[in-house]
């Protein structure tokens, strides 16, 4: 027993000897970014700071938008049994597969000015094509199959015959989606909501096609780099980082923190 204990804590040594390498060549760029990051001279370009604000608060109508739109079709994947279910799984992927750019201008030809979609909304007063509302539509588009994929893995984890104990109890459908079902798949969403907030956030492709107008940081950040080079972008770049990553960290380490109450 003893051997085997030893074997077992040799193996775990040597694993985390060989994830170094991995954890190294993935904190490079950040450590580089400190060091290039001129301090001294710390500041945002003009329009800047209009950036930030786009991004972050249609960032979070998007994700709120997502997870209203993205929560039923992920339950309905986890827990159906239909013959449907294989055609449904290809339509969520294909706009997950599809590159941005190529998404963008999907997004033109059906929602644009002269798009079959576009044509009808301009008809009644309302446009789709470099404003607001374009602007969430195309976050929505780069982020939404994203949590669907990972609310369903979550939902699919919850263990149906605790459910139907729940049920068999008396518990209504509802009640164990809401009391049970829910919680105990919270880790997993919480996980879909923090890559759907860097997804949209971060999204690119589709917007510079599609929106570019308000431009949020990503697109930004992208002009910056044109116009006066890669120094110019550090700073802009310092506050999409804060901006992006706060809500997923938050997200993932309550859900690991409940994790370790429930257990």
């Amino acid at each position: 027993m003893a051997t085997t204990n030893l074997k077992a804590e040799t193996f775990k040594l040597r694993a985390s000897g060989m994830a170094v390498p991995a954890l190294a060549l993935l904190m490079v760029p950040f450590v580089t970014l400190l060091f290039l990051t001129p301090w001294s001279d710390f500041h945002l370009a003009y329009g800047d700071s209009h950036a930030a604000v786009v991004s972050l608060g249609l960032s979070l109508i998007s994700v709120g938008l997502i997870i209203l739109l993205g929560l039923p079709v992920a339950f309905w994947l986890a827990k159906t049994a239909s013959r449907w279910r294989t055609l449904v799984e290809v339509l969520v992927l294909i706009p997950l597969l599809t590159p941005p750019l190529a998404m963008g201008i999907l997004l033109v030809s059906v929602y644009g000015p002269y798009g079959s979609v576009g044509e009808t909304l301009s008809a009644i007063g309302m446009t789709l094509n470099n404003n607001a509302p374009a602007f969430v539509l195309a976050q929505i588009y780069g982020a939404l199959p994203y949590f669907i994929l990972s609310a369903r893995g979550a939902l699919e984890a919850v263990p149906r015959d605790v459910e139907e104990a729940a049920q068999t109890l008396g518990a209504r459908p509802f009640q164990v989606l809401i009391r049970l079902t829910l919680p105990l798949a919270s880790r997993g969403i919480a996980a879909g909501i923090a890559i759907a907030w860097v997804r949209a956030i971060g999204e690119f492709g589709i917007v510079m096609v599609f929106c570019y107008f308000p431009q949020g940081i990503p697109v930004k950040m992208f002009i910056n780099l044109q116009n006066d080079g890669v120094t110019s972008v550090y700073s802009l770049l310092w506050i999409l980082l804060i901006v992006t990553l706060p809500l997923p960290m938050w997200l993932l380490m309550r859900t690991k923190k409940q994790t370790v109450h429930y257990s």
